[in-house]
C-alpha cells in the first residue's frame, strides 16, 4: 500500500478508525495503513443532517467511520432513506447515483459512496435553493467529476 500525506490547520478535525483526533497546530501526517478516516470539511455533524439527501450522507459517513455496530446500523438506514429518496424524487440522475453509493457501501467502498452522497447533496441543494452546509463542501475531484 501507498501512504497518504495530509496537511492539516489547526482546529481541524479528523475521525480515524472511529477515533476524533483534533489537531492543535499546523501538522503533516503520513498514513501509512490502510484506515477508515475523513477530515475537516468532509465530516458532516449529526445537526447539519436536515434535509433528505443530508441524513443518506450522515448515514454513509456512520456507516465508514462509525464502530462496528454503528458501521452496521449506518449502511441499514442508508437503504431505507436511499429507499424513501428514490421514491419521492424525480430526477433519474440523483436515484442512479445513490444506487451506485448504496453498492459501493455494500461492497465497503464506503468512501466511493460518500463522493457519491455528496453529489446528490449538491444537486438537492440546486433544486431547493438552499445553501450547502458549512461542515461539507465538494474536494476538488468532485468539482471536476
Amino acid at each position: 500500500m501507498s501512504t497518504l500525506v495530509l496537511e492539516l490547520r489547526q482546529g481541524d478535525l479528523m475521525v480515524v478508525n472511529g477515533a476524533p483526533i483534533r489537531f492543535r497546530n499546523r501538522t503533516r501526517i503520513e498514513l501509512t495503513a490502510k484506515a477508515r478516516f475523513l477530515f475537516g470539511k468532509q465530516i458532516l455533524p449529526p445537526e447539519a443532517a436536515d434535509t433528505p439527501a443530508r441524513r443518506i450522507y450522515f448515514a454513509l459517513q456512520t456507516a465508514y467511520i462509525g464502530s462496528e455496530e454503528e458501521r452496521e446500523r449506518g449502511l441499514e438506514a442508508a437503504r431505507g432513506l436511499i429507499a424513501e429518496f428514490q421514491a419521492a424524487t424525480t430526477s433519474n440522475l440523483a436515484s442512479a447515483m445513490l444506487d451506485r453509493a448504496l453498492t459501493a457501501a455494500e461492497e465497503d467502498d464506503c468512501y466511493t459512496a460518500l463522493k457519491l452522497a455528496r453529489r446528490v447533496m449538491r444537486h438537492e441543494e440546486a433544486v431547493l435553493g438552499i445553501a450547502p452546509p458549512q461542515a461539507v463542501r465538494p474536494t476538488p475531484e468532485e468539482t471536476t467529476a
